[in-house]
């Protein structure tokens, strides 16, 4: 098994598509066709933790947090992250970030969470917008089911429920010999004209360069009319944050001291109490000021997330509990969840869950 054979397993769980725009995901350092010697999972990468893959014989480290977020502009070692990335290299170590992928998957961090919390009826807080594209192409008429096919077959076509989504629009292009007819553009080593078929397929967004690949590997034509748009929807199953329900009610108080037991958390930051049940409890795993209109817009009761500044607690407006839990405390049991994921998928190599505590902020 070689590094890219890991990298497909967390991409196939985790696209990379679904990451927001402004996050650096994915291989960061090292080679993908190594040979995989073992997997150590972590929250940050940090010098510590490449020592710690060391120890382990792991020669890819599987982070949530990128190492590597603004551009380096030099290798010197002056800098936690260049120190880390120096050492990495000097010993053949890989490092992926999945980050944001995995903030966006609807079993990913947020998810984590909910299920720490043993919160019911769970649903995306804020669902990712144009998640699905739509591929217009045209093929001769005998060669339609056999490219919509293989189009299927990695994967196009399954939107929610329903599976092998397209149609077809025949006709097109028939060559009669009048003048104004359109004729088919001329198939591999040959002149053709025949009969078209319009063919329309939709599909994740993630499986963008599957797709293409298949239509030229399959498509007849040297030159392939094809036009891929992006569709308006909102998926229900892709975006940032959960919002879920405690089985029953909580004073305020009782609730802050269920939030602490079950993330291990040792202190809150909230805005002041309503004096009133809470129930429906919304979060976000890591920076998460810019959902609170989102928690406040479903009728959350408490929003659960980390780094708000301190005008951020003005936002509760007597409507909602905000609770800073921490950015590391937040996020602390995803590289668990990562760690079950890819055992259940690699059973011949070591996967490790590291034992090095990242978290900057110490408390006094």
């Amino acid at each position: 098994m070689i590094i890219q054979d890991v990298i497909n397993h967390l991409e196939d769980f985790a696209p990379l598509a679904y990451a927001e725009d402004f996050d650096n995901v994915g291989l960061l350092v090292g080679d993908k066709n190594a040979n995989l010697t073992g997997v150590l999972v972590t929250l940050d990468t940090l010098e510590a933790v490449v020592d710690e893959a060391i120890e382990n014989n792991c020669n890819l480290i599987v982070s949530f947090h990128p190492i590597i977020f603004k551009g380096l502009k030099k290798l010197t070692g002056k800098t936690y992250v260049e120190r880390t990335v120096l050492k990495a290299i000097k010993n053949d170590i890989a490092i992926y970030a999945i980050h944001t992928a995995l903030d966006n998957h609807i079993h990913g961090v947020n998810d984590i969470i909910c299920e720490q919390l043993k919160l019911e009826n769970r649903k995306i807080l804020i669902p990712q917008a144009q998640t699905i594209k739509k591929l217009t192409t045209y093929v001769p008429k005998a060669e339609a089911n056999n490219l919509r096919q293989a189009i299927f077959n990695i994967g196009a076509g399954n939107i929610g429920n329903y599976s092998n989504c397209s149609f077809n629009v025949e006709g097109i292009g028939t060559f009669n010999g009048n003048e104004n007819s359109n004729p088919v553009i001329g198939k591999k080593g040959e002149t053709a004209f025949e009969e078209e078929t319009k063919i329309t397929i939709t599909f994740a967004k993630h499986l963008e360069a599957k797709v293409l690949k298949t239509l030229f590997e399959t498509h007849s034509y040297e030159e392939v009319a094809y036009e891929i748009t992006t569709l308006e929807n909102t998926n229900q199953n892709i975006g940032m944050g959960m919002v879920g329900t405690l089985q029953k009610p909580m004073t305020e108080t009782d609730f802050l001291v269920y939030l602490k037991t079950k993330m291990n958390v040792q202190a809150i930051r909230h805005s002041k109490f309503l004096n009133k049940p809470v129930q429906k409890i919304a979060v976000l795993g890591g920076s998460g000021s810019f959902a609170i209109a989102a928690a406040k817009a479903v009728k959350a009761d408490v929003f659960i997330t980390a780094d708000l500044k301190y005008h951020d607690f003005f936002s509760a407006e007597n409507s909602i509990l905000l609770a800073d839990i921490g950015h590391y405390e937040s996020e602390q049991y995803t590289k668990n969840g990562l760690v079950a994921h890819l055992t259940k998928k690699i059973s011949n190599f070591a996967i490790v869950l590291s034992k090095t505590n990242t978290n900057p902020v110490k408390y006094f």
